[in-house]
């Protein structure tokens, strides 16, 4: 018997619901109601100084009811609702994601060091996994009307096996939760990390290191 499915709105409100609150968050407690952010502020602040003029669009963002384009080497994409995207998550400690992936597709091994990250699964089925700083890998097959956590700072990933789309909502307890791609990271970085430190850590050669960088470098248009 199939699963009865939750609306988005429903998710939506029972992911951000879930995370802890600010006061236990990544992200500082707010001293005000609000404090939406203003983006093109010259002044540099742990978050984003706080603009004159608020609307109610500040507070409101629809890019993560369609899906999102999947045509790309990984066959994944990411739709981030932050404070980017959204001003008035500013000081409010949360923010939303949604992640679509292709038949096959990889939203390849990642880490967020400001949040913990919890999925709901809206259709598909994902392999994902998280690994420990003891390198002990936590792995699970989810289907649509699932959940699971990965928690602050720690390698994650998530893959699709099957051969239909999977898509997912994702919920973070901060902000801005960065994203910090390991193998963008490491064969992708500007200034470049040294060959010598690459060759040692993967116990490969010199040859092997720029293949895998010419890769991953940015594409020239």
């Amino acid at each position: 018997m199939a699963r009865p499915s939750l609306p988005c709105a429903v998710v939506a409100v029972l992911l951000l619901a879930l995370l802890p609150t600010p006061s236990t968050a990544g992200d500082p407690d707010l001293l005000q109601d609000i404090c939406v952010a203003d983006l093109t502020s010259a002044v540099k602040v742990n978050g984003f100084a706080c603009k004159a003029a608020v609307t109610e669009d500040d507070f409101y963002f629809k890019g993560l009811a369609a899906a999102g384009n999947t045509n790309n080497t990984y066959g994944s994409v990411v739709t981030g609702a932050n404070v980017e995207k959204l001003p008035g998550l500013n000081t409010l400690g949360v923010s939303m994601s949604r992640i679509d992936y292709a038949p096959g597709g990889l939203n390849p091994p990642h880490t967020h060091p400001r949040a913990t990250e919890m999925v709901f699964v809206l259709q598909g089925t994902l392999d994902v996994g998280f690994i420990t700083t003891a390198n002990k890998l936590y792995t699970k097959t989810i289907s649509a009307g699932d959940v699971f956590v990965f928690p602050r700072g720690l390698l994650h990933f998530q893959k699709n096996n099957g051969d239909t789309p999977a898509a997912v909502i994702s919920a973070f307890n901060s902000q801005l939760p960065g994203t910090q791609s390991l193998a963008m990271t490491l064969f992708a970085a500007s200034p470049e990390v040294p060959d010598g430190v690459l060759t040692k850590a993967f116990q490969v050669g010199t040859k092997e290191v720029e293949k895998i960088k010419s890769r991953l470098a940015p594409k020239k248009r």
